[in-house]
């Protein structure tokens, strides 16, 4: 036995990075192993949605994202043709679109950002348009930062789980560990390996992603375009991303490289123009395969991410999906680790985190399913369309895709109790989501309240209390939030009902 560690993350993707981070911060030792021996940096995501915004903010990782926002706004304005807004230091930006569905465009203007759902989101809900590769730079340079040991070139092979503990097999190395988290993608080993239950649809399309140089583009329009063949996207007419969506079947190899020939042959039979690629710099095969596994966990190994759940990448949910199963087991997993929380803590994280994965594979499922070329598929998109153009269909839709929607069944009492933190202005000029940065839960006092103060004493270690005046009048006493950023309890002013039944659910009993 080479070396012990409290919890073994396969995967140094963003959903492993995350994940590390989180239980590096909350003072867990754990190594990660990644079989490959760089980063990834083929074109995937490009966008993320509103919790996960909020999980970077929480902790003070939101500058890195404005500024990658800034630039792939200007170079999608320049892509589209349209003049950038956001040339001009401090000039606000604003993106072509709000995004998509089924790749029917999203009009900024048909939203309705007066639905109260936008409010109290913070600065987090500015940034949207960050790209997968610099969330793992910034997530890559965290977990540096923290200390995280990440070994690249190593692949698990094979481990045993003997219910104390996970013996773990990855290259030469054999180690032992108190957990084992596969977020090592689609085909993840790790769930192979402990056979967890994976059913779901298989695929029927076949998607490509690219950049690459091209000519012969000169006549194509802008943006998610629909032929009588399939989808297409062309940004920028001699080098830029390109995405095409054939609905004749899967790739007959998934594993085959992809060359230009290959490119040029999609597009060509999609667009219908004479389009010749003479690069590529980066270039994906996707499909719409659409599983997921009925149970997170599996005695001491547990999944996350794509390892979890795979769908077709429509929509941008995958990163945001993948990054909310990090943070919602990173804590629960340190409290385990740490002892002050019983290992049935972690059954929350698939009752929590399940239904909302659900949800992605079926607006996924959806969005392909319009995207069909019969003729009663074209009568419901041009349906879909028109609902699309009015502010009640394009406000729904955004709500969803946003993230803005999501929270937890966490039981009765207070309306906010599930749902995702108000990031409301304090007295002191801070706001709620500053104070997270620790990585721990944090029980805002709103009232000044001595009560609620000694009552939150005997998990002074756990949990921190921060006590100051919101900026704008409420009708709070205050907010019991959990690392993740969820609300756990709340009630309004003169009450403390249900307060040291929500801290000792959640962080365990009193020291």
């Amino acid at each position: 036995m080479n070396e012990t560690f409290d919890v073994v993350v396969a995967g140094a993707g963003p959903v492993g990075l995350m994940l590390a981070c989180e239980l590096r911060l909350a003072g867990v030792d754990v190594l990660v192993v990644e079989r490959l021996t760089e980063p990834d940096l083929t074109i995937k995501a490009g966008a993320i949605n509103v919790p996960t915004a909020q999980a970077f903010y929480r902790r003070g990782l939101l500058p890195e994202l404005i500024e990658e926002q800034r630039k792939v706004i200007s170079a999608m304005r320049a892509g589209w043709g349209m003049a950038d807004e956001g040339a001009e230091e401090g000039a606000p930006q604003r993106p072509p679109f709000a995004g998509h569905f089924g790749g029917l465009m999203l009009d900024l203007d048909d939203i309705d950002f007066d639905d109260p759902v936008f409010a109290e989101l913070g600065p987090a809900a500015t940034v949207f348009l960050v790209t997968q590769q610099r969330i793992e730079a910034v997530l890559g340079a965290w977990a540096a930062e923290l200390g995280v040991p990440i070994r690249r070139g190593v692949e698990l092979t094979d481990f045993s789980d003997d219910g104390g503990g996970v013996t773990v097999r990855a290259g030469d190395d054999v180690v032992r560990a108190g957990w084992l988290v596969g977020c090592d993608g689609g085909r993840s080993t790790v769930r192979k390996l402990a056979a967890f239950d994976f059913p779901g649809l298989g695929p029927e399309i076949t998607g490509h992603q690219a950049i690459v140089d091209l000519t012969g583009a000169e006549g194509l329009e802008p943006g998610w375009v629909t032929t009588p063949h399939g989808i297409y996207v062309v940004n920028g007419m001699t080098t830029g991303r390109i995405l095409t969506v054939e609905l004749d079947g899967p790739p007959a190899d998934r594993d085959a490289p992809i060359t230009a020939t290959e490119l040029e042959h999609s597009l060509r039979a999609v667009t219908g123009a004479e389009i010749h690629i003479s690069a590529v710099h980066s270039a994906t095969r996707f499909t719409d395969n659409t599983r997921q596994a009925t149970d997170y966990r599996m005695g001491r190994v547990l999944l996350a991410g794509d390892a979890a759940h795979v769908h077709s990448p429509f929509g941008g949910q995958g990163l945001n999906l993948g990054v909310g199963d990090a943070v919602n087991l990173g804590w629960k997993l340190a409290a385990v680790v740490q002892g002050w929380a019983p290992e049935n803590l972690l059954d929350t994280y698939t009752a929590e985190r399940h239904p909302i994965g659900a949800w992605v594979l079926n607006w996924t499922r959806a969005q392909v399913a319009l995207m069909r070329l019969d003729q009663r598929s074209k009568q419901l998109r041009e349906v879909m369309a028109e609902l699309l153009t009015t502010r009640d269909g394009a406000t729904m839709v955004f709500k969803k895709i946003s993230g803005v929607l999501h929270r937890y069944d966490l039981g009765g009492g207070h309306e906010r109790v599930g749902a995702a933190m108000p990031d409301l202005e304090l007295s002191d000029g801070s706001r709620l989501g500053e104070h997270f940065a620790a990585g721990g839960a944090v029980l805002f006092d709103f009232a000044d309240s001595a009560e609620l103060r000694a009552a939150a004493a005997k998990w002074a270690a756990r949990v921190r209390v921060v006590t100051a005046k919101t900026a704008e009048p409420t009708d709070l006493t205050g907010l019991l939030v959990r690392p993740d950023g969820f609300v756990a309890w709340a009630a309004d002013v003169g009450s403390l009902d249900g307060l040291t039944d929500a801290l000792a659910r959640w962080f365990g009993e009193p020291a």
